[in-house]
């Protein structure tokens, strides 16, 4: 039997493979760049992703209906909450190894470089409408994690003092960003 546009979901539904062989032929780049979209920078989980979407289509076709969605959007569905699971299935593991206890592996390591210079150049953004004195301020108490007393000490500023300029900055940091989200991009 050729299978086609207009018999491939029945057949699927009969689990005739040559059904599933057209979804990946027809619709593989699709699944393929929504699972590239959400785990970029997890290029090593990405084709076991693609398989488990193809398992999930296999298996759940019964619970497709044409007449709430089209096959398309369905696939592409189960292709980004499956993405997302092999996410949460990726976050779940590096919580869960003991740093002491293993060497971190160079691609973790990397990506976690990335992360940490993405939240540096996000926060220097955020700092950039500030004096350099408070800025410094912003990064002692709220990156360094210090006690108010230790940035008193260190700057040689009354607490009073600090807290002021704290409220200040973050009132300009506020109308930044106000700004920023109406101005058209």
């Amino acid at each position: 039997m050729k299978i086609g546009e207009k018999n491939y979901i029945q057949q699927l539904q009969l689990h005739n493979e040559k059904a599933l062989m057209y979804v990946i032929d027809k619709y593989g780049g699709l699944l393929m760049a929504v699972i590239r979209k959400h785990l970029f920078r997890l290029p090593q989980r990405q084709e076991e992703c693609f398989d488990d979407v193809l398992l999930k289509i296999w298996q759940n076709i019964s619970d497709f209906d044409e007449s709430k969605n089209t096959f398309k959007n369905w696939a592409a569905a189960i292709a980004r909450y499956r993405a997302i699971d092999y996410l949460r299935q990726y976050q779940r593991e590096l919580e869960t190894v003991n740093i002491e206890d293993a060497v971190i592996a160079q691609e973790d390591a990397q990506l976690a470089g990335m992360i940490e210079k993405e939240i540096s150049e996000e926060v220097e953004k955020m700092l950039g409408c500030l004096k350099p004195s408070d800025q410094t301020l912003f990064l002692k108490l709220y990156v360094e994690e210090k006690t108010m007393d230790e940035v008193s000490r260190e700057t040689g500023l009354r607490k009073e003092v600090i807290y002021n300029r704290l409220s200040r900055g973050k009132r300009k940091i506020r109308r930044q960003f106000r700004m920023e989200r109406r101005s058209p991009t």
